[in-house]
């Protein structure tokens, strides 16, 4: 199983346009991070978990070419906006995309693409087929997966376990029953916006206490805003074991 960091960054934090910061202008490749998604394959499946504004951009960086679902951590625009982008996927499949989420961000993706529920489908259109995720294991396209209930201040969204991978991304409160999905895994990433707390993302610091006790063999972080600072900076103050994600990083997840 081969995983990807379609994007690590947030829109959260210091506005891009007017920001002076070192992070902005920094020279490293690993500074430029667009709306955080990420890729997993195997040898027969495609999935991608969160589609914000730079899916298509996305997409075309790392050449995929097959896409068989998107799984949804929550409603919120940076993780939604790029469904349109489906319709390449469609062309090729000759097929809808499935979605899975939960029952409350199948309303917003409703009201979101409108266009692409109404009863006259108009030539062109993204095709969508919304999935329920349930509270256990299920499986897509033959791949197990664990819906991990976590939470983003008071909105409760998914991270998800596959095998000996996990992934939790904007979240601050990860409640004892779902670290209990969590313990075993030897791949996780999680989010941690910046190094000062902040009311609804982990902060560098939470993030690294949750690894600790998760303990899993390595860690990205990823969901990073600008305030976090420069990618090489930042990665010398970080514990063994424990990697801030960049765009287009990738690794394999053995057993």
């Amino acid at each position: 199983m081969k995983i990807t960091f379609l994007g690590t960054g947030t829109s959260q934090g210091v506005p891009v346009i007017a920001c002076e910061c070192n992070t902005c202008s920094s020279p490293d490749p690993r500074d430029n991070r667009l709306r955080t998604s990420l890729l997993l394959e195997t040898e027969s499946t495609t999935l991608v978990f969160d589609a914000g504004p730079d899916f298509r951009q996305q997409m075309l960086r790392e050449h995929v070419t097959k896409l068989d679902s998107i799984l949804l951590t929550h409603e919120h625009k940076d993780h939604i906006a790029g469904m349109d982008d489906v319709r390449a996927f469609n062309y090729k499949s000759k097929d809808a995309i499935d979605i899975y989420s939960e029952e409350r961000v199948q309303k917003a993706i409703r009201k979101e693409f409108s266009y692409v529920f109404s009863e006259y489908q108009y030539p062109g259109i993204p095709k969508m087929r919304l999935n329920d995720i349930p509270d256990q294991k299920f499986s897509v396209m033959g791949i197990d997966i664990t819906p991990v209930r976590v939470f983003h201040y008071r909105l409760p969204v998914y991270g998800f376990r596959v095998g000996n991978f996990a992934y939790i991304t904007d979240a601050n409160y990860i409640p004892e029953e779902s670290k209990e999905k969590l313990y075993g895994v030897k791949y996780l990433v999680i989010n941690a916006l910046r190094k000062e707390k902040h009311i609804s993302h982990f902060s560098l610091r939470e993030a690294i206490d949750i690894i600790r006790e998760i303990s899993p063999k390595k860690a990205y972080i990823t969901h990073i805003s600008h305030q976090m600072g420069c990618h090489a900076d930042v990665s010398e103050e970080l514990p063994k074991g424990i990697f801030l994600a960049w765009d287009g990083l990738s690794f394999s997840c053995d057993d």
